[in-house]
């Protein structure tokens, strides 16, 4: 079992120290649950309150903390507690599957494809032909990639995905199970004598470096060009990106959420959870998205957006609020 002292700790972290606690401490916890041997975090002053009936020894705490840990007891004050608790967790992180081998018997690589230094394979993966991964890269067992695709170095491809022919992937990414990057795009037209008639779909998807994509959410390849995330883009278990959709950097999207085909975000855009955003529409630098809202139209830059059909979010705020006035006046 890891175990730090509190100075350790703080050694990591370069916060100051208020108070004093003997104990050593084992792991990370969130304040209602810690025992006397974990450390927690308050990043926010309106969970100051649940300190005093936590058993946690240690808090990670912001410099504005208006409280005193007490007796055997401490709190390190940093800038940012939220940032600083993710270097904690990393302390404590238990290690990631091993692999015994680079390139596990068991695994599938085409005689065509190119595997860089250092990159493990496990078992039931697939690797087709002209498939190029970078060095470092980690590809976990019954991963699918299939011909001419690209993976850049040090990144890792968790157990059940697949990654369609002639797709690339940047450095330094992480694709969490079961996605899916590379498949069809939903495109169909009505027909007299056929019915729908599927459209092919012979784009790919280039996702850039620092990525992250959630467990089951799925990016499809462009109709004719490339479906693109820019770098450092961070996707969410459970997100649609539709064909022939752009992402600037550092884009979020939160879980439930979708993109029709051809939605251009600038740098910067976050999509909350369950939010739907129609085809052919542009969503600018630093816009916001608030969870379950339904995007109709363009929206320019830097604004917050709420609602079905969704507004400023301070014109939803007063559209609510008179409905529930104008629904208790009924109600007299």
């Amino acid at each position: 079992m890891k175990s730090y002292s509190i100075q350790e700790i703080n050694d990591v972290l370069k916060g100051v120290i208020s108070g004093n606690t003997s104990q050593n401490i084992t792991a990370a916890e969130q304040l209602e649950v810690a025992s006397d041997s974990e450390i927690s975090f308050i990043g926010n002053k309106k969970y100051e309150k649940l300190w005093a009936t936590s058993k946690a020894c240690v808090a990670v705490v912001n410099e504005d903390i208006s409280i005193k840990p007490g007796e055997n007891r401490a709190f390190i004050k940093v800038k940012n507690a939220d940032l600083a608790m993710s270097q904690i967790l990393e302390l404590f992180a238990p290690p990631l599957p091993e692999f015994f081998v680079d390139i596990h018997p068991n695994a599938v690589v085409d005689k065509t494809a190119s595997i860089g230094l250092g990159t493990k394979i496990g078992a039931g993966s697939y690797i087709g032909p002209n498939v190029k991964i970078g060095e470092n890269s980690t590809i976990y067992p019954n991963v699918t990639i299939l011909d001419e695709s690209t993976i850049g170095k040090n990144t890792v491809i968790w157990s059940g995905t697949v990654v369609r022919e002639r797709c690339h992937i940047g450095n330094a990414c992480i694709i969490h199970p079961n996605a899916t990057i590379g498949a069809d795009g939903f495109g169909f037209r009505p027909c007299p004598e056929k019915g729908l008639v599927k459209i092919p779909q012979i784009g790919n998807v280039v996702i850039g470096n620092n990525v992250e994509i959630g467990a089951n959410s799925c990016i499809d390849r462009g109709k004719f060009s490339s479906t693109v995330l820019g770098d450092g883009c961070k996707i969410d278990n459970l997100v649609q990106i539709g064909h022939n959709s752009k992402l600037g950097r550092f884009c979020i999207m939160a879980g439930n959420s979708g993109l029709a085909g051809s939605v251009t975000l600038g740098n910067g855009v976050i999509i909350g959870g369950s939010a739907s955003i129609k085809d052919h529409t542009t969503i600018g630098d630093g816009a916001v998205i608030g969870a379950g809202s339904g995007v109709t139209c363009d929206i320019p830059a830097g604004k917050t957006m709420l609602g079905y059909p969704a507004v400023e979010a301070r014109d939803a705020l007063k559209q609510w609020a008179l409905l529930k006035r104008l629904v208790n006046d009924s109600k007299k």
